[in-house]
């Protein structure tokens, strides 16, 4: 918990939009002698041709590959001196980067992520270094079970006009293709200030925190920048699809089953979520996990889960069994699942689950990290300032009947998506 024992509000984050777009959120938190350093750009893989498919993740992670002023070794050498951290990369919407320092070193953290964000030179060799990091990656999740079964579930849940579809790695067959001058040009086009989000959190005074950003990044711009297209429709799936993917030599099968889920905007999330706990998270892993795994023995894992998002991440059910299993797991998720849709949850249930998320959310508060990524989903999907405030009373006024509602929206049992990677 932050150390004066109060939720994190309007009275205590204080909120800046600098001249040229980029919000600046600054909790003060002096429970540490530290600072936590977060935020993000609109420079997601959703802006990446299919047949360059990782490129966005590839420029995120070279941009602390070398600078205008520094390179690699320097670079690193300048966080390492200070005992400090930072790492940028890229997801489907944004491009992010999380740092740590003492508190007294943010001057030196905020001006070494200006430089990667603003000045990165993308040196042939390092860019080479990083490729290679990258095939040598997705070579090794070919033979990974459960990694290609979520490649399959989503390439099969998803159209190929949409981001989802993509891998933000990329592939074996589109990283090789990817350019130096490709990097060069998604950064001059895609970063820059608009729609830019920078959380401090820890020992500073919130005025001085938004000066240090102030002086480093208000005379950015980049008119080239574009907005982000309105995500494509993803249409419903209305029978069963199943999709195998062989990997020789396996001993498991992964299995990935599911349907487009809500996204963080949706008014039936946070019903969604609690229903999503009751089938595959909560205790040892819900419904799914007692069922499948507990009573009947059938799956090494089992569990179920929602994406959400600033678009309609799948909501799925995981496991991994013996191959001679896949189809009695199976069965047995879907039964859990045609009752989630079926019949209320039991009294017992819904207070457990609620409980539960209401407990939990103290302890993400604990640490200066968890505070500055709740307030940078804040402001990521516009949850307002008074969102931890609200949030628990928002949960215990959930009703049986919302989830039910939220379980039957989202859910068919007899139309989903499956994907099964494992041995012939």
């Amino acid at each position: 918990m932050p150390n004066n024992g109060a939720l994190p509000g309007p009275d205590t984050i204080t909120r800046v939009v600098l001249d040229n777009g980029i919000t600046v959120l600054v909790y003060e938190n002096y429970a540490a002698q530290s600072v936590v350093l977060t935020g993000a750009l609109t420079a997601g893989s959703l802006f990446e041709a299919p047949e360059k498919a990782g490129l966005a993740s590839m420029t995120a992670s070279a941009l602390m590959r070398g600078t205008e002023q520094h390179d690699f070794d320097t670079l690193h050498a300048s966080l390492e001196d200070i005992g400090a951290d930072l790492d940028i990369g890229a997801g489907v919407h944004t491009a992010g980067f999380n740092g740590k320092a003492l508190a007294e070193d943010l001057p030196i953290l905020v001006n070494i992520l200006a430089e990667a964000l603003r000045q990165p030179v993308f040196p042939p060799e390092q860019v080479e270094r990083l490729r290679g990091e990258i095939i040598t990656g997705l070579q090794y999740r070919q033979q990974d079970t459960r990694f290609r079964a979520n490649r399959a579930f989503r390439d099969a849940l998803y159209p190929a006009n949409h981001p989802y579809h993509y891998s933000t790695r990329g592939t074996l067959q589109t990283v090789p293709q990817i350019e130096l001058g490709d990097l060069h040009s998604f950064h001059q086009r895609y970063y820059g200030p608009a729609g830019m989000i920078v959380v401090i959190v820890g020992a500073v005074k919130a005025q001085e925190a938004v000066e240090i950003i102030r002086a480093k990044f208000v005379d950015w711009h980049n008119p080239a920048q574009p907005a982000p297209a309105p995500l494509p429709d993803v249409p419903p799936v209305d029978e069963l699809r199943r999709v195998a993917v062989t990997v020789p030599g396996k001993t498991q099968s992964d299995i990935v089953l599911g349907v487009p889920g809500p996204s963080r905007f949706a008014p039936d999330y946070r019903a969604a979520v609690l229903a999503n706990s009751i089938l595959g998270q909560f205790g040892m892993m819900g419904r799914i996990g007692e069922e499948v795994r507990e009573k009947l023995g059938l799956a090494y894992y089992a569990y179920s889960s929602i994406e959400g998002g600033h678009g309609p991440g799948p909501w799925s059910v995981s496991a991994g069994v013996n191959p001679a299993n896949v189809q009695l797991a199976v069965d047995s998720i879907v039964k859990e699942i045609r009752r989630l849709t079926a019949e209320p949850v039991s009294d017992e249930d819904l207070a457990d689950n609620k409980s539960y998320f209401t407990g939990h959310l103290p302890l993400q508060l604990e640490s200066n990290e968890g505070i500055a990524g709740s307030i940078l989903n804040i402001e990521l999907y516009n949850l307002g300032l008074d969102y931890l405030l609200k949030v628990r009373d928002e949960i215990n006024a959930l009703t049986k009947d919302d989830l039910l509602a939220a379980a039957q929206k989202y859910w068919n049992p007899d139309a989903f998506v499956m994907a099964v990677a494992g041995p012939e």
